[in-house]
């Protein structure tokens, strides 16, 4: 990393002082002519601020805040900070290290902002953690005068598409119109990819097909939208269609199926891309190795890694966490643990990954060891809920009752986490795993709706009736409901889900297979495994649709009994 010393500052400092200060001619507040950005930055009572001053230098090595607020300071004391030209440079500069504080301060500072310091500010704001204020900014800017060009708009409009705000992405695509600068290329890419990102698909396939010139960006940016909204048969037909690919095509396409829950159409295109000779980025194999891992492919997992190793790509915490989830889910956690102990900077994410490979894959102790380190050690990490997940799994595996309570208790009164049903599901199997089949079922009755945000009084039904299939062996009632129901919505993805787990729970594998045989005959495409993760989505996320609401009286009467039937298994205990 290059640094700003304190020699080449005193060089900076004399070859100032060789020169006057230069002061600026008096201008309009606003212009875009390319011509007055030219002679404003250099030219000032006859003189020239040379393209070899050691301050572009300067600014060319700065790669941090510290050595930029030292640059600045010299600037200031020797008066170049008042030039247009350097001024815009420090600007900008301040806005690629993502410091939306100091680029305002800085901002707040030029004198007679033109155009393209207008647009740094606008950029730096649609790359902050306030992408929506870049539109703000944009009309108090017009209010004194500011004329936009082309450049103005691309940051302008992804900065809805950060926020998620189509009522904003509108404006400025009426902006772009009445300034007449909607036809240009970039503009026209920046509005598909907003369109898409809000979810507007139809208005962004709309522009794409009345664009008269496309290039890969345009392309890219309507694959994205497709499979942002998880059509993955249209994003596939547009990459068919594409004449010329790059990487990022590519990996759009493979994330998407990853995401779809269907990694196996995510390898396939991942050996056509490499037949094709395309080299993969970082992205691209994170995305196959998780593919791989979720597929439970270790073979082409590791065939993979290989290739990370022999082409010496640079691994990255990404990519490691992508690995150590791989093996984990393989059963191969140590190799995970091999992939953990090399990385130097951990974060969150990583530890996750490699107490949750412990607790649920490979050994618990060791999981529960890992997780004390990761919160007492000197760069100690606050667990989050994916963290007691694991832990609380491992405690269910070892049947460690007063451990899991504590580490229960802990994560709502020390670390302030509010549980989910997943953690309610790992608490009853603790239960259950020590003979308590009572208090496991109690466990899953006593789940309201205050208590869980995301468990609508309907999906309490369900995870009542998953209750008593798994811990009463009432298996009959859950497959019964979970049949009615699907006769009438036959399209009722997590109901099959749940069938899925119905059958698993009491055993019955062959059941299970049938099921994923019936899905594939009536095209329900997205699959689960039987993972806590997959669970928690099923429970949460089961509904009945209008064809159930309108249905049969029978089928409505039968789900009215559930709750007592649920209550009655109760009382008989």
């Amino acid at each position: 990393m290059a640094r700003v010393t304190l020699r080449e500052i005193i060089k900076l400092r004399s070859s100032v002082y060789s020169h006057p200060p230069l002061i600026p001619s008096k201008s309009s507040f606003f212009t875009s002519s390319p011509v007055y950005s030219y002679f404003s930055a250099y030219h000032y009572q006859g003189s020239t601020v040379s393209l070899y001053n050691p301050i572009f230098h300067l600014l060319r090595k700065c790669r941090n805040m510290r050595q930029l607020s030292q640059i600045q300071a010299s600037l200031v004391t020797s008066g170049l900070v008042r030039n247009p030209f350097i001024a815009s440079r420090v600007l900008a500069l301040s806005a690629d290290l993502n410091s939306i504080h100091y680029t305002l301060i800085i901002f707040q500072h030029v004198d007679s902002p033109d155009t393209f310091c207008i647009n740094i500010v606008i950029k730096a704001y649609s790359k902050s953690c306030v992408p929506q204020q870049a539109v703000v900014f944009y009309f108090e800017m017009l209010k004194n005068g500011f004329m936009p060009n082309s450049f103005t708009f691309p940051p302008l409009v992804s900065s809805c598409a950060e926020s998620g705000c189509y009522n904003l992405g509108e404006k400025t695509h009426g902006q772009a119109i009445k300034n007449g600068v909607d036809n240009a290329l970039q503009v026209q890419n920046s509005l598909i990819h907003m369109y898409g990102c809000c979810g507007l698909i139809d208005a962004a396939k709309k522009m794409f097909d009345q664009m008269p010139h496309k290039d890969l960006v345009s392309w890219n940016s309507i694959i994205t939208g497709y499979v942002r909204c998880e059509d993955l048969g249209i994003a596939h037909m547009l990459f068919d269609e594409m004449a010329q690919k790059n990487v990022v095509t590519w990996n759009v396409l493979i994330s998407g199926y990853l995401k779809g829950k269907n990694p196996g159409c995510g390898l396939k295109l991942f050996r056509e891309m490499m037949n094709k000779g395309y080299g993969g980025s970082h992205t691209t194999m994170a995305s196959v190795i998780t593919a791989c891992g979720r597929s439970l492919r270790l073979k082409e997992g590791k065939s993979v890694h290989g290739s990370v190793i022999r082409t010496f790509m640079d691994t990255n915490i990404i990519l490691d966490t992508a690995l150590i989830d791989m093996y984990s889910k393989c059963q191969r956690v140590e190799l995970a643990e091999v992939v953990f102990d090399r990385i130097l900077d951990r974060n969150l994410v990583c530890w996750n990954a490699i107490v949750l490979g412990h607790c649920i894959h490979g050994n618990p102790q060791n999981g529960l060891h890992l997780f004390v380190k990761m919160v007492n050690e000197e760069r100690g990490f606050s667990p989050d809920k994916i963290t007691f997940i694991g832990v609380l799994c491992a405690c269910a595996r070892e049947g460690l009752l007063s451990e899991g309570k504590k580490y229960f208790t802990q994560m709502v009164n020390v670390y302030d986490l509010k549980p989910n049903f997943a953690h309610f599901w790992c608490m009853a199997n603790l239960y259950n795993s020590v003979g308590l089949i009572q208090e496991a079922v109690e466990i899953l009755s006593n789940i309201s709706d205050d208590e869980n945000d995301d468990l609508s009084s309907e999906s309490s039904v369900w995870a009542h009736l998953l209750g008593l299939c798994r811990f009463k062996g009432d298996v009959n009632l859950g497959e019964q409901v979970a049949k009615s129901v699907l006769e009438v919505d036959p399209e009722n993805f997590f109901c099959y889900g749940f069938l899925m787990n119905i059958y698993a729970i009491a055993g019955k594998w062959e059941e299970v297979n049938k099921v994923e045989e019936m899905m594939k005959e009536k095209g329900v495409k997205r699959l689960p495994g039987c993972n806590l993760v997959d669970l928690n989505d099923i429970v949460h996320n089961l509904k009945v649709g209008d064809k159930w609401q309108n249905g049969r009286k029978e089928l409505s009467t039968m789900i009215d009994e559930v709750p007592q039937r649920f209550l009655s298994s109760l009382t008989m205990d």
